[in-house]
């Protein structure tokens, strides 16, 4: 799903975070990281928004943080999806376990010192209980040039592009790790495809969407968060 495709809801534009003290540091940045830029055509990167590519060259070694603030607006999951996110809490609930909508998100990206990629780190805030913590790792490995790591042992090649101004990572295929080889798991125990997207919605803010999508049993998961720069 192309989050450019979507109607942005209200509560997207009016979250009320403050807006950070430097937004134009790209061209000033002499030292940008460009992993992410060098997996795309120089065609498909210029078409993102400037803020768009800020995020995604943004250097984070040395102790750098990301923090991205914001509001979960829906997430609809079927009866399949919920069996999904709950299987996976065996490798660390790497998926959405709640619905709850207009509670507080806050993403966290930092650099993963043992593999040189990047940790993200989601926290979900429900209205019953503690918040869910999601962690990640991309990797800049594996057949597509990027991976993402979800924990004991699976991790997922993903394939980026530019859609309509959002920038759109898609699962490609799916490896497990046992006993040092990596073996890739047939379509059948596929969870489905994951595609996450990025889309910039102005005054620093982007909407976040996370769909999973399996060809028997429809979309899984569906989920949509609208996010503010925070000040670093």
């Amino acid at each position: 799903m192309a989050l450019a495709n979507m109607n942005v809801p209200d509560s997207a534009r009016t979250i009320p975070v403050r807006a950070p003290r430097e937004t134009q540091e790209t061209t000033q940045d002499t030292l940008l990281d460009l992993r992410f830029r060098a997996l795309m055509s120089d065609a498909e990167w210029s078409s993102l928004p400037q803020a768009v590519r800020r995020r995604f060259t943004k250097r984070l070694s040395g102790g750098r943080t990301a923090v991205y603030a914001g509001e979960i607006l829906e997430t609809r999951m079927n009866f399949a999806g919920r069996c999904l996110a709950q299987l996976a809490r065996l490798i660390g609930a790497p998926l959405p376990t709640s619905t709850d909508a207009h509670v507080p998100i806050v993403v966290t990206v930092t650099e993963d010192m043992a593999t040189g990629g990047q940790i993200w780190t989601r926290l979900c805030t429900r209205r019953d209980g503690f918040p869910q913590i999601i962690n990640s790792s991309k990797r800049f490995s594996g057949p597509t040039g990027i991976e993402e790591y979800l924990g004991r042992g699976l991790s997922m090649a993903l394939t980026i592009h530019a859609s309509n101004g959002a920038l759109v990572f898609r699962s490609d295929t799916y490896v497990v790790r046992v006993l040092g080889f990596r073996l890739r798991l047939p379509a059948w125990l596929s969870p489905g495809v994951m595609t996450v997207s990025h889309a910039e919605i102005g005054e620093t803010r982007f909407l976040f969407s996370l769909k999973v999508e399996h060809p028997w049993f429809g979309v899984l998961i569906d989920q949509t968060a609208a996010f503010q720069e925070t000040v670093t």
